[in-house]
């Protein structure tokens, strides 16, 4: 993916997350949060700076239209950090150096597995850092494993769009 492609997405998902999205809470609870899907899209040989950047200017842009200061940001930083070393983990031994993380590519089993960890981490960081707290632990936990279901299950059906 070119540069100008890559700050198309970041424009969409950012007015998508801020515009749209922010204004879902299903049951009071979960909040999908699909501007993650950009960092888990990023390639293999993506440099560890460019996914940090990118992770920390999203999760930026999304704190200021979202009045969440700080919160998407550190948790999008925390995702660039583990996509790197995670995506190994699920990459065929041969596979080529530029390899894109998608369902076609690492299949759809290591795919999901790999999308499920990043978004249940990045949302669990977001709702810890959001309640700041842990006196209502079970409703910030509940929070998050539903918001990241929610994502989870947008991130799948964009993914079927995509391939």
């Amino acid at each position: 993916m070119d540069t100008p492609r890559r700050f198309l997405l970041f424009f969409i998902f950012c007015m998508a997350q801020a515009l749209v999205l922010n204004r879902i809470q299903l049951f009071n609870c979960a909040t999908p949060m699909l501007y993650v899907y950009f960092v888990i899209m990023l390639p293999r040989n993506y440099p560890r700076w460019g996914a940090l950047l990118w992770g920390f200017a999203l999760g930026l842009i999304v704190d200021i239209f979202s009045n969440t200061p700080g919160v998407g940001a550190a948790s999008m930083t925390l995702v660039g950090f583990l996509q790197p070393f995670l995506i190994e983990l699920f990459l065929p031994r041969d596979a080529e150096e530029n390899i894109k993380s998608s369902g076609k590519s690492l299949g759809l089993g290591h795919f999901f597995s790999l999308s499920a960890i990043l978004t249940f981490i990045f949302c669990l960081m977001f709702f810890l850092l959001e309640a700041f707290t842990f006196s209502d632990l079970d409703f910030t936990l509940l929070r998050a494993a539903s918001s990241a279901l929610l994502t989870l299950l947008m991130i799948l059906a964009l993914e079927g769009v995509r391939n």
